[in-house]
């Protein structure tokens, strides 16, 4: 058995679209393009990347883009300030304040001084907590992403049984309760999990987000199950200096075994920006009154 590559890169890609293409609707009634601010606190180079990717295709969206970039010696009450003025602004709909955020900031304060109409990351309790009881919120876009995906892959995800590797609050947690949502059996697993490729090899969807590079192994797995896989680690690539960008999943191991898998990248990257564009413009009209465009 050789798996079916899911492909992500071109699933956002028509997300995306679907997004543009809804964006004029919302002017018209709005008398304004949806606006999504991006708050940057320091210099890390990955954040910096994730930032230029989300700056851009916010513009091809036609949403409307406001960066905020604050040097690392930044104090606590200072980016507590901006986000307050964020929270007031009309024209901003999302707010996204890129993490890491250096250690002398408190994350989940800050997290928890977003307005959670505008919390497009989904990471506000508020939003946990509707999540977590089956009530609308705005969902984590990893998960969401992840989840799109499975439903374009496998249609009807009910009686399922699923098995998420990683307990986190931006991945694991809002995953499980996602299929949960779609009446999966659901199981988390973790680092102290007893017998983990046991557990994972019951599951017809795995959802790796562990952080550990190819860490399940193709005999991991039950024959034909679904894997997604969120990891993105970088790892040596033979010459000396130079790295390659591998998943929590032993890629070549695993597509042998599996019905449908996630590749490294291309596969749940490229979900999570075009899914944030999809979040702003869900509270834009939430914000707005509107009602939501459908297909999104």
């Amino acid at each position: 058995m050789t798996a079916a590559i899911i492909d992500g890169k071109a699933f956002a890609a028509a997300l995306r679209q679907r997004v543009a293409a809804a964006v004029p609707a919302f002017v018209g009634g709005a008398g304004r393009a949806p606006g999504l601010a991006v708050v940057l606190v320091g210099e890390d180079p990955a954040s910096q990347v994730y930032v230029r990717s989300k700056g851009k295709a916010t513009v091809e969206a036609g949403l409307a883009g406001f960066e905020h970039r604050l040097a690392d010696t930044v104090t606590q009450e200072e980016l507590l300030t901006l986000v307050g003025r964020l929270n007031d602004d009309e024209a901003v709909d999302g707010i996204l304040v890129q993490l890491p955020l250096p250690a002398h900031i408190d994350e989940q304060q800050v997290i928890a001084a977003i307005d959670p109409r505008k919390d497009v990351d989904g990471f506000h309790v508020e939003n946990a907590g509707r999540l977590a009881v089956g009530e609308d919120a705005l969902v984590p876009c990893t998960p969401l992403g992840c989840l799109m995906l499975l439903k374009d892959q496998l249609g009807n995800l009910s009686g399922l049984e699923a098995v998420v590797i990683g307990r986190s609050n931006i991945v694991g947690k809002p995953m499980a309760q996602l299929l949960l949502g779609e009446n999966c059996t659901v199981t988390i697993a973790h680092s102290r999990t007893r017998d983990l490729a046991g557990v994972v090899r019951r599951a017809d969807i795995v959802v790796a987000a562990v952080g550990r590079a190819e860490m399940v192994k193709g005999d991991w797995l039950k024959p034909g199950a679904t894997v997604i896989d969120v990891g993105i680690n970088r790892v040596p690539a033979g010459e000396a200096g130079k790295t390659r960008l591998v998943g929590d999943v032993d890629f070549a191991s695993a597509s042998q075994v599996a019905g449908a898998i996630t590749p490294v990248p291309g596969g749940v990257g490229p979900m999570t920006i075009a899914v944030l564009l999809r979040n702003t413009l869900v509270a834009a009209h939430t914000r707005a009154g509107l009602s939501s465009p459908e297909g999104l």
